[in-house]
């Protein structure tokens, strides 16, 4: 990984820059994806999934016989290890709850809030060169306790046209149901816009590449929501003499094996464990199944040195992470001044893997710089918030002069007719 030593703040944006693809070459190739599948239904997704994921598809929809076939591929660890983190992602996500209370803001007028499910969901899994079935878990349990009343799955298929028989027991032990064989750009597509398979969703989450990005991104301009613009993966560690080198290691290449555009990043005040972690990514690198791709993320990776924890957290807040450990002997006080991540894990122990699975907290995160301003997705994410008031005519006489005389001022004279005619009747 490469090493840098005290950098000039000037110096932090570039230092900083996630790896970034031709932006216009990429909303190019997107936009003639959508765009065919929005005239084309189903025969454009399965003309995409011909050519990208290099499968003749009769039929886009996972038959209940595809799904009895997948409980049987699927060990009983590996179920029980599924229900095991099921459980725990249900007990978090139950806890957020919202419970609305009616407030009486001047007498006469009462106001609250009701939550209200999402009533379409479409949910991306990334199929590829991992097949995340936890992200099912992630995102349909919230989606069930919310009480989503359709909830939409798709995901890329294999050369076979089958599914990753984990992600259907997944989808099952979730409560999915619908499930469609379409990955990358031709999925958001056909969410967005539906076909004759594919209900169309009102929102879409999952995490993805920077083609799934870019589409999520072009879609919420004029078709559906998306839950936020979350693209390659990537880790941040901040350790200091305290950490075990082997663990910060470990939790790096954890990221860096994702895919060859994430990114890993440790700082740290002690060129001894950089050099030490260093070494360690190096031995560990070696022994991965996935090392080819983890190597070449950490192109884009970097060990960076710098003098004190004053300039560890400013740069910390800057690079707003997807994933920020914080490996370090303090780290309570230390985790009260981040103000720009995704989910922060504390101490040696807490690796993100935990996160990833079955701690209970949700693994789809905002990335690239979004933690500054997006939230991961949790319960709030699958629902809406309707606003009620009830106005007595105490109310009216609480609020109404003030109502006219704003109206007024903003000349907008219907309005302030709207109280007046109320006031005059009383």
């Amino acid at each position: 990984m490469n090493i840098i030593k005290y950098p000039n703040k000037a110096d932090w944006a570039a230092l900083l820059q996630r790896p970034q693809r031709d932006a216009s070459e990429l909303r190019e190739t997107v936009k003639t994806v959508l765009d065919e599948i929005q005239q084309e239904g189903d025969k454009a997704v399965k003309k995409f999934e011909l050519k990208f994921d290099k499968v003749q598809l009769d039929s886009l929809a996972v038959s209940e016989a595809e799904m009895l076939e997948a409980e049987g591929l699927v060990g009983d660890e590996l179920k029980a290890a599924l229900l095991l983190a099921h459980d725990n992602i249900e007990k978090f996500h139950a806890a957020q709850k919202f419970e609305g209370e009616k407030v009486e803001t001047a007498p006469g007028v009462v106001c609250w809030q009701k939550s209200v499910p999402i009533e379409k969901v479409g949910l991306y899994i990334p199929g590829g060169t991992a097949p995340l079935f936890s992200t099912v878990l992630m995102l349909a349990t919230p989606a069930k306790i919310a009480g989503c009343k359709e909830i939409v799955l798709c995901t890329p298929p294999n050369g076979e046209g089958k599914v990753n028989p984990a992600i259907l027991v997944a989808a099952k032990v979730a409560g999915v149901n619908k499930i469609f064989k379409a990955g990358g750009v031709q999925a958001i597509g056909a969410m967005a816009y539906g076909t004759e398979s594919v209900p169309k969703v009102s929102k879409i989450f999952g995490p993805g590449n920077q083609f799934v990005m870019a589409a999520k991104q072009q879609v919420s301009l004029h078709e559906v929501a998306i839950d936020m613009p979350a693209g390659p993966s990537e880790v941040a560690v901040v350790a200091d003499d305290s950490a075990n080198p082997v663990f910060v290691a470990a939790d790096l290449l954890s990221q860096a094996e994702h895919g060859v555009d994430s990114q890993v990043i440790l700082i740290t005040m002690s060129e001894t464990l950089a050099t030490k972690v260093n070494e360690e990514v190096a031995r560990q690198l070696a022994l991965l199944p996935r090392k080819e791709i983890a190597e070449q993320s950490l192109l884009y990776s970097k060990l960076i040195i710098v003098r004190n924890m004053d300039v560890v957290l400013q740069m910390m807040n800057e690079y707003a992470p997807e994933h920020l450990i914080l490996a370090v002997e303090n780290y309570m006080d230390i985790a009260d001044r981040v103000v720009n991540a995704g989910s922060v894990f504390l101490g040696n122990y807490s690796c993100e893997s935990a996160g990833d699975y079955a701690s209970g907290t949700n693994h789809t995160l905002p990335t690239s710089g979004y933690a500054k301003a997006y939230s991961g997705v949790n319960l709030d994410s699958f629902c809406r918030k309707i606003t009620f008031q009830e106005l007595s005519a105490e109310g009216i006489r609480s609020i109404g002069q003030a109502v006219e005389l704003m109206a007024e001022a903003e000349q907008l004279d219907a309005h302030k007719n709207a109280m007046t005619v109320r006031l005059q009747s009383l």
